[in-house]
């Protein structure tokens, strides 16, 4: 991951419900040179003077086709959320966005959301994350369902997919049974980024899923020890601890915001930032000044500005 500091934006999903607001927001963080956009989202019901709030796939989706050049990274609540669901949701996303489709984990925590859905109780996090392990994994197997060539379009058979290249995922864990296979092709990243807020019962997906990991810290002190216990647990789970972004947050309204990002990613406290709610128009720039930004082709999916290849695919190897 050296050589490159990551620019991340953290937008909301609330006000205006048309899309004039959306568009506008996503297009500012593109034109700054920012990597990726993260719409935050939850269920977490609003309160009656606040204005509405919109799906961040939806408004990703919205986006996709008329803001290029940035990657679109909308949350996606797994608790509650069927992960056949979220797995065509977000390879959707990719194939419209052309490769530039990446998700933020969340977990939905309070019983007042639980009751919107009434199918089961809230619980305590540990077990919510370990659930969303579980989701993750489901999610990346049903976009390993169909090979890279499974659509065909065969007209003197009048076949459009070979359906040898489908597969089932058969998969039977301590939450979820899903058989498979998807109803969404390959997309064009195959595996879009998964990103995950680091805290500790989240430290299993971090462990196995992440590719950015997000974190908060008071300081760069703090910052370069939570950096460094993330590359530990990706160590430990067998993975590269390089191939993992890991992005601090940060307030773009703090004075002197370009020097501290250049002390965070020039000492190692992070690989990037995320800027809370607005972009920093000249900080793209200046990173690029003090050479820690490399250039990135305008039609790079987001899996390449992240230094990652193209997943093989788990059932083609197989068979």
């Amino acid at each position: 991951m050296g050589g490159h500091a990551y620019l991340a934006v953290e937008l909301g999903t609330s006000g205006d419900p048309g899309a004039a607001q959306h568009l506008a927001a996503a297009r500012g963080v593109a034109d700054t040179g920012a990597d990726l956009v993260i719409w935050a989202d939850s269920f977490v019901p609003p309160e009656p003077a606040d204005p509405p709030t919109l799906d961040a796939v939806a408004v990703a989706a919205r986006v996709a086709p008329v803001v290029t050049g940035v990657g679109l990274v909308p949350t996606v609540t797994v608790t509650h959320t069927e992960p056949f669901h979220i797995s065509k949701a977000i390879a959707t996303l990719d194939l419209v966005s052309l490769g530039r489709a990446g998700w933020q984990v969340g977990v939905s925590r309070t019983e007042e959301e639980a009751r919107l859905f009434g199918r089961k109780a809230a619980a305590p996090p540990a077990l919510l994350w370990r659930e969303a392990a579980e989701a993750v994994e489901v999610v990346v197997r049903l976009w390993d369902s169909w090979e890279d060539d499974a659509v065909i379009r065969d007209v003197a058979t009048g076949r459009y997919i070979d359906r040898d290249r489908l597969h089932y995922i058969d998969f039977v864990g301590e939450f979820f049974s899903v058989k498979g296979p998807s109803i969404t092709p390959r997309s064009p990243q195959a595996h879009p980024l998964v990103v995950v807020r680091d805290e500790p019962d989240a430290l299993p997906v971090v462990a196995r899923w992440a590719d950015v990991v997000r974190i908060a810290a008071p300081d760069l002190a703090a910052a370069h020890t939570a950096r460094e216990q993330v590359r530990a647990i990706v160590t430990g789970a067998g993975r590269d601890p390089d191939a993992v972004a890991v992005l601090l947050d940060v307030d773009p309204g703090a004075d002197g915001i370009v020097e501290f990002v250049i002390e965070a990613v020039g000492g190692g406290a992070a690989d990037g930032v995320t800027l809370l709610g607005a972009p920093v128009p000249e900080l793209a720039a200046r990173l690029a000044d003090r050479g820690l930004r490399r250039p990135v082709a305008p039609d790079a999916t987001l899996r390449e500005r992240f230094g990652l290849p193209r997943p093989a695919n788990h059932f083609a190897g197989a068979r």
